[in-house]
């Protein structure tokens, strides 16, 4: 037998099965097939060890916004790492770059969150909101207030806290932890859950789940609802017009904190600096974002709060014991920083809400006449491609039926790296693609449904 080429695809995929233990993966499977070896990026696309050049239609994980290899970022990155490698931020100590990115972040973002606190990840940011929401009841002299709603499909972390407020089955089962004060109301999925009902009828039909859940608990055990504005790797799932308003009110009439979490829709998205704006949600206590904070190049992530929360955590609270080492730490936040330059210059934000926006969602709409399609639903360059074994009685297909996985496949042999989300195939590709790589895009989308379809013999 020849001797295996050293650094060749193959004694990557040993060594990688050998030692590294991948997030979200079925290692049977991994240490069967081997792993994609990636090698380098460039603007949309990723090359593996192979040579293959793939389009990469989900942006990391709907996190590389402004595309791979941009050197500013690695510039600003050296010089950081070069000036203050490190800086706690414990003990009254701080330092530039973390102050003006939280200068910087209280101007973009919505009106009243006007402070941050940094950690490195969305999980760190949606535990860091919930454990501050409970800490505010409690310093206000109402520590009965501990329960916190979630939606199903939701999807806030990893952590074990994170798990369990994630409304998706497998991500509070082996591993995580049983927490009584955690509670789900369904997703507002029209698709599923209000076929027949117009827009406005089935907004105000989901909204009401959380008041009845609310009232269920009782409003003075409620501390905080969180929820995403729009539904990322739950099955890429988007509100109905009207529902976030009648939510927002909902939270204001019981006194319960609104925590939104934006990790995946911030940063442009949505067509929008936050998704929040998109769907005019106003005055929440708690804003959690990542991903798109420093375009995936560092690991960073802030929990924005609002000016009534800070002043009482200021004033009644002490020593607010939670934080991490890399709170704040400065090589991070000076890339967030050229990496919101980069977006402000560009005008990539406006460039998605007012051209590629509109295009993506054309494309995705002309997807549903497709007979594997059930539903599609599009917002910015975010997009979910609804599976269906029956597209009269909108049936699912099951989980051991991976059609997803099948879609994803047929689109990677032809150039284009898809996210499946078990029934749902999901489209967030970096922030800079053109119409012309949208039409290569969309255009695989089909080829791999058509494959799809015809080995089920629906074509």
């Amino acid at each position: 037998m020849a001797t295996q080429a050293l650094n060749s695809t193959t004694d990557w995929q040993t060594r990688d099965t050998a030692h590294y233990l991948h997030p979200f993966t079925d290692h049977a499977a991994l240490h069967s097939e081997g792993a994609r070896i990636l090698t380098h990026a460039e603007g949309i696309y990723h090359w593996d060890s192979d040579g293959n050049k793939v389009l990469d239609g989900l942006a990391g994980l709907g996190c590389v916004n402004i595309g791979y290899g941009r050197q500013e970022l690695a510039l600003a990155a050296q010089q950081a790492m070069s000036d203050l490698s490190f800086c706690q931020s414990f003990f009254k100590t701080s330092n530039q770059q973390a102050i003006a990115l939280a200068e910087v972040l209280a101007e973009i973002t919505p009106a009243g969150l006007n402070h941050a606190f940094f950690q490195s990840s969305g999980s760190e940011a949606n535990e860091t909101a919930i454990r501050l929401a409970l800490h505010y009841w409690a310093l206000e002299g109402m520590p009965g207030k501990r329960n916190v709603i979630a939606r199903e499909n939701a999807y806030h972390g990893s952590t074990m806290l994170t798990a369990n407020i994630s409304g998706i089955p497998p991500m509070a089962g082996a591993g995580s932890w049983d927490f009584e004060h955690i509670h789900h109301i369904p997703a507002p999925y029209k698709y599923l859950h209000g076929p027949d009902m117009s827009e406005e009828a089935f907004a105000a039909t989901a909204a009401q789940w959380l008041e009845d859940k609310i009232l269920e608990l009782g409003p003075d055990t409620v501390a905080v609802f969180i929820a995403e504005p729009f539904q990322g790797a739950g099955g890429a799932i988007i509100p109905p017009e009207g529902y976030w308003p009648r939510v927002q009110a909902i939270c204001k009439k019981y006194d319960v904190l609104l925590a939104v979490d934006e990790v995946v829709c911030g940063f442009g998205r949505s067509g929008h600096w936050f998704g929040s704006q998109s769907f005019d949600i106003e005055g929440m206590d708690i804003l959690q974002m990542a991903k798109g904070l420093t375009s995936a190049y560092a690991p960073l992530s802030a929990t924005m709060v609002s000016d009534r929360l800070a002043n009482t955590l200021i004033e009644k609270g002490g020593e607010w014991w939670h934080g991490f080492t890399y709170s704040g730490h400065p090589m991070c936040c000076a890339v967030a920083l050229e990496n919101i330059r980069i977006l402000k210059k560009e005008g990539i934000v406006e460039q998605v809400r007012k051209q590629t926006g509109p295009y993506f969602k054309d494309h995705m709409m002309a997807l549903a006449d497709h007979p594997l399609v059930g539903d599609v639903r599009a917002r910015g360059l975010f997009g979910g491609i609804q599976l269906v074994k029956d597209k009269a009685s909108r049936t699912l297909f099951g989980d051991e039926e991976p059609i997803g996985e099948q879609v994803s496949a047929a689109a990677l042999e032809r150039g284009l790296a898809l996210r499946d989300i078990g029934n749902t195939n999901a489209l967030m590709p970096p922030l800079i693609i053109s119409k012309d790589e949208l039409d290569f895009t969309f255009s695989v989308t089909r080829l791999a449904l058509d494959e799809t379809a015809r080995t089920l013999g629906l074509l």
